[in-house]
Parts: C-alpha cells; sequence; structure tokens
C-alpha cells in the first residue's frame, strides 16, 4: 500500500510534464514556421477605385460612452467610395451610449455617409446575435467588423479588401491588433508583448504555412458567402469568431493574416479586467474545443499536420489547469519525492518555446526591443498568476454552454493620457481573488515543507508560483480597495435658446451621465486562443 501513492503521484505527474511539453514544443513549431516563412508576404494588386465592390462595417457597440464617438469617427473617415460602403453601428446599449451614437451617427449621414444604428429589443445572443441582425440587412458582399475599442486608419479597407477579391477562395482576412495605450501604464506593457507574441508571430505563423487561424473578433473582413456557407453566426459558445472561424475552415474555406495591415485597439488598464477578459477567452476558447473537435478531426478539407496543429490551437487554454496542477503537486511530491522521478528535464527546453516566442515578436516590431525584453519576467509573472482566474473560465467551459458575456470596460485612453478612476464602468470585484490568495499561501506552505525536507531543487518554482498568485491577488485587491473618484469639475458655454451663450455648470450634467454608465456585460473581441501563457 506505501507503493500505491508513489505510483499515483509519479503517474499524475509525468503526464502533466508531458503534456506541458507539448505545448512548449508547439511553440518552438510556430517560431520556426515564422521564420521560414516570413518574407512570404501575399500581395494583392490594388483595385481600380470602380472596381471595388461592396462593402458593410459593423459595429458592435454595448455602453461603450468613453470610446463610441472615436470608432464612429474612425469608420468615417474610412477610405472607400461612398457609394459602396455601408456602416452598420449593432448598438445594444442601455446607458448614455445610445445617445451619443445617434448624435454621432447624425452628423456623419448629414455628410454622406449611409450609416445606420441598429437597436434591438431583446439582446439575443449578445454580440453574436446582433451580427446575425446586421448581416440580414447588409448590402455588402464584404463585411468588416470592429469593436467599439478600435480605430481603424482611412486606408484599412483598401488594403484588405483586393485579396478577398483576388481569391474567391478566401473567406476572411484578419488585421493585426496594434496599441494605442501600450504605454499607458506597466499592465498595458506587458500585455502589449504578451499580444505581440500571437500576433506578430502565432498568426503570421499559422497563416503562411497554411495551418487553421482565427478571426479575432474585431479589425477583421468576412466574405459574407463564407459566413452564410459555414452556418452564421452562432452563440451556443462565448467566442462566436473563434467558432466560426473553424466552421468555415473545416468546410474548405481559407483564412490569411495580414501583419502589415494594422488595427490600433485600447488595452485594458485594470487588473480586475484583464483578467475578466482573459477568463471570458479561456471559457469560450473550451467550448469551441468541445463543439468542434469531432468536426475538425474528420474533415475532409484538412490534412492530419492542419488537425493536430488546429487541436493544440483550440485547446490552448489547458496550459493553466496544468499549471495549477504542478503547484498542488508540489506538496505531496516533497513527501515522496521518488514520484518526482519523471520527465521533469523536458520542461526546461519547451519552456524556453514561449520565451523564443516573443523575443522574435520584439525584435520584429520594435527597434528598442532588447529594452522591452526587460518586462518578460513580469508578463510571465502576471501570465502565471492568472491562472487560478483562467481555470475559473474553463470549468465553465466545459460544464456548460454559451454563459453571461461579460464586457472589459475601456476607457478611451490613447498614450499616457486619460483617467479612467473615475469611471462607472471600472470594475471593483473579482472573486478570484479568494483563490488566488490560498494558492500563493499554499505554494509557500510547499516551499517551507521543501526546505525542511531538502527539496531544494523544487524552492525556485515554488516560490515563483507563490509570488505570481500573490502580486496578481495583491493588484486586484488593491483596486477594489480604492474609492472610485468623482470627475473634475468643468464649466461649460451651453446654448440656450433666445438667450445666446451662457456659461452654465456642468456638474450635474457629468453626475448624470456618468450615473447612466453600467458595469453592463457584453462581449468584447475575442481570444488570441492562449492569451498570456507563458
Amino acid at each position: 500500500m506505501s507503493e500505491l501513492p508513489v505510483f499515483l503521484l509519479s503517474v499524475l505527474y509525468t503526464l502533466v510534464t508531458l503534456w506541458l511539453t507539448v505545448y512548449g514544443l508547439n511553440s518552438w513549431v510556430l517560431v520556426v514556421l515564422y521564420w521560414r516563412h516570413r518574407r512570404h508576404a501575399r500581395h494583392a494588386p490594388p483595385l481600380p477605385r470602380e472596381r471595388l465592390p461592396a462593402v458593410t462595417v459593423q459595429l458592435a457597440v454595448y455602453n461603450e460612452q468613453h470610446v463610441v464617438e472615436r470608432l464612429l469617427d474612425a469608420v468615417a473617415a474610412l477610405d472607400y467610395p461612398r457609394d459602396r460602403l455601408q456602416v452598420q453601428v449593432l448598438d445594444d446599449s442601455t446607458d448614455g451610449t445610445a445617445r451619443l451614437v445617434e448624435a454621432r451617427a447624425a452628423r456623419h449621414r448629414a455628410q454622406g455617409l449611409d450609416i445606420e444604428v441598429l437597436h434591438r429589443a431583446e439582446r439575443r445572443g449578445f454580440k453574436a446575435g446582433a451580427l446575425a441582425e446586421g448581416l440580414a440587412r447588409a448590402r455588402g458582399e464584404f463585411i468588416a467588423i470592429f469593436d467599439a475599442d478600435f480605430r481603424p486608419h482611412p486606408d484599412f479597407l483598401l488594403r484588405t479588401i483586393p485579396h478577398l477579391v483576388a481569391d474567391p477562395s478566401l473567406g476572411m482576412v484578419q488585421a493585426r491588433w496594434t496599441y494605442l495605450n501600450a504605454d499607458y501604464s506597466l499592465l498595458t506593457r506587458l500585455q502589449a508583448l504578451a499580444l505581440d507574441g500571437h500576433f506578430v508571430v502565432e498568426q503570421t505563423a499559422r497563416s503562411r504555412a497554411g495551418l487553421p487561424l482565427h478571426f479575432n473578433g474585431t479589425a477583421g473582413v468576412w466574405r459574407r458567402a463564407c459566413i452564410e456557407a459555414a452556418g452564421g453566426w452562432q452563440w451556443d459558445t462565448l467566442c462566436e469568431d473563434l467558432d466560426l472561424s473553424y466552421r468555415a475552415q473545416v468546410a474548405g474555406w481559407r483564412f490569411l493574416y495580414l501583419p502589415d495591415v494594422e488595427g490600433p485597439s485600447e488595452l485594458p488598464p485594470q487588473v480586475l479586467a484583464f483578467k475578466r477578459q482573459q477568463a471570458r477567452w479561456a471559457q469560450g476558447a473550451i467550448q469551441c474545443l468541445r463543439k468542434l473537435f469531432r468536426p475538425l478531426v474528420t474533415s475532409r478539407h484538412l490534412s492530419p499536420v492542419q488537425k493536430l496543429m488546429g487541436m493544440l490551437h483550440l485547446s490552448a487554454y489547458l496550459i493553466y489547469p496544468l499549471m495549477l496542477a504542478m503547484v498542488l503537486l508540489a506538496l505531496p511530491l516533497q513527501f515522496y519525492p521518488r514520484a518526482a522521478q519523471g520527465p521533469l528535464w523536458l520542461l526546461t527546453p519547451a519552456c524556453l518555446g514561449p520565451i523564443l516566442v516573443y523575443v522574435t515578436a520584439q525584435r520584429e516590431v520594435a527597434a528598442d526591443w532588447g529594452r522591452r525584453l526587460l518586462f518578460f519576467p513580469l508578463t510571465a509573472l502576471v501570465g502565471m498568476g492568472i491562472a487560478w482566474s483562467n481555470v475559473r473560465g474553463i470549468w465553465a467551459g466545459f460544464r456548460h454552454w454559451g454563459g453571461e458575456m461579460v464586457r472589459t470596460p475601456k476607457f478611451n485612453l490613447e498614450g499616457r493620457r486619460g483617467d479612467w478612476s473615475h469611471s462607472n464602468y471600472r470594475l471593483q470585484h473579482d472573486p478570484a481573488v479568494v483563490g488566488e490568495v490560498t494558492l500563493a499561501l499554499y505554494a509557500l506552505a510547499a516551499a517551507a515543507v521543501a526546505c525542511l525536507r531538502g527539496g531544494w531543487g523544487a524552492l525556485p518554482y515554488l516560490l515563483l508560483y507563490a509570488l505570481s498568485f500573490g502580486t496578481v491577488a495583491v493588484l486586484s485587491l488593491r483596486e477594489m480597495a480604492a474609492p472610485r473618484r468623482r470627475p473634475p469639475i468643468r464649466r461649460k458655454t451651453l446654448e440656450t435658446p433666445g438667450e445666446g451663450t451662457a456659461p452654465v455648470p456642468v456638474e450635474l450634467m457629468a453626475r448624470r451621465e456618468e450615473s447612466q454608465a453600467t458595469q453592463a456585460h457584453s462581449i468584447s473581441h475575442t481570444p488570441p486562443c492562449g492569451g498570456l501563457s507563458v
């Protein structure tokens, strides 16, 4: 009987180690593919303006007072023939956003833009439902989609549409996310570094090597025929974009990623918002894995290599429960050290894979890439620290379909400018903190036992885990405890009918608008599948 615990621990430890190694080696493969294909960019000849097809731009909006006007102004500035451009604002807002949208849309409509605002009485299907209803009224052959926190460049359509026109087998073209507020704070710098790994290396490698990739929920253009042939927008998962992407590719459509076409976006400045976003992506990705496993494996249009890489892509968030399992195994392994004689050495080269992804990405996009990589240890720290939050999302993804679409609040931050502390959109609660504190204490307890029993080899890892969970927990508690500040009182000149202009305090106006804002729930853009996994 005394050998049974050792055997069980050894088997579990070996399985977890080997599984983590597979994901690490997958990063190596993507880096190699990136360097092999990095110069194999596809170019489409520019189309004469008279040959440009009809395009519908869909803007998914829900309670986005801070950024919606910026979005509408950017879309109105798109360089595209007005007689072939339709804009749909799919606004399900329940706060003052709706008023801002109507006023801004009316202004651009008066200037000749074909723009309509679609309000739904019932938010069935959340973002996927809004996109489906908009599609039924769309006049474009191609559908460009942007979330509220994006600000597309004027030439976005001119650089994407020609690829779809030139190749009828292309179902979707995805642009690379860039960041309006990457330098706003340490947290936004870490997010930009992590996301660059996905958008610079992983998506480029998958696209140019002919592997499955996915629409990232925004800053992309779909062929309408592809959406309809693949079954349309569905909302049984929280990642409707990942879901439709794989259904389309399983059916034989091809996707193209354009790393040279940028889609500027805003990163969440709050740790609580960042964790919420990552957990939602994790839940939706696991739902897609459950839904698409069999269609992917049995597809007649994909090769065995494409199926294998697609499965690793869809299951990438499983790295978080595997990391958590390593933490939980650490304490019993101190009492049964013989069970730890498994293939731990495999993890060392495997762990270099994600590091190479981030190094390659920064080397490609930043002149000061060496300085940026100084933040990588902190990126890894936060990436490990959100494991519990993501595991909660993964568990929900295994337990049920769909779920509540919780929005990631955005605050109109650009560069280092902007203040989110006074907004009612600011998040102030996260139950995952309890688990993070518990795991930090557990890792510290395991480290103490390791010291007492001479397990010095495990000590650095245990202290790293304790620091990771502890850091994320402390940052979260700090945001939860911080009081919400009132916005500064401004004086504004308002026009009064029949009286000309008069300076009127707008403190009450600001407070009224602020009270209308809610921490409401909707979907934002979806995964770089794998998020901050390191």
